[in-house]
């Protein structure tokens, strides 16, 4: 297991509740020993003008869920994680449903970690690949 210890989706939930993962409603689902995988409705809050999903929404969730991933396999008490980069290439467009993002480990480094976050539609047909690469930082 990647993880420093084996999470509680309902704790995860919760940290996101007062913040962008909250006010995009966003929901960790199912967590495995290496991958964190979360939903994002598609709706007026998650959509651009012409009525597909917002590729902003796309990074929204693939940082959301590569930041949690990251923080999950420090110790909290002597290190913590920051966003050092991150891209996302928009594959397939997405009008309604739902999204499913997962990330899973590229890397886990002292000092660094890269993780790839896959978004599939309703239908499981890929719509975005991002991968953000995270600061491992000291307190």
């Amino acid at each position: 297991m990647v993880f420093s210890k084996k999470p509680d989706l309902d704790f995860i939930n919760q940290m996101g509740k007062d913040n962008m993962p909250g006010f995009l409603e966003i929901n960790f689902t199912a967590i495995g020993d290496d991958f964190l995988e979360a939903e994002m409705p598609v709706n007026n809050k998650t959509k651009q003008p012409m009525g597909l999903l917002h590729g902003g929404a796309n990074v929204v969730l693939a940082e959301t869920l590569g930041s949690i991933a990251a923080i999950l396999t420090l110790n909290l008490d002597t290190h913590y994680a920051v966003g050092l980069e991150i891209n996302a290439n928009h594959l397939r467009a997405v009008k309604e449903g739902k999204v499913l993002g997962r990330a899973t480990p590229l890397h886990i480094g002292r000092k660094t970690q890269v993780w790839e976050i896959k978004i599939i539609d309703n239908q499981g047909k890929l719509s975005c690949i991002s991968r953000i690469t995270m600061a491992i930082l000291q307190k």
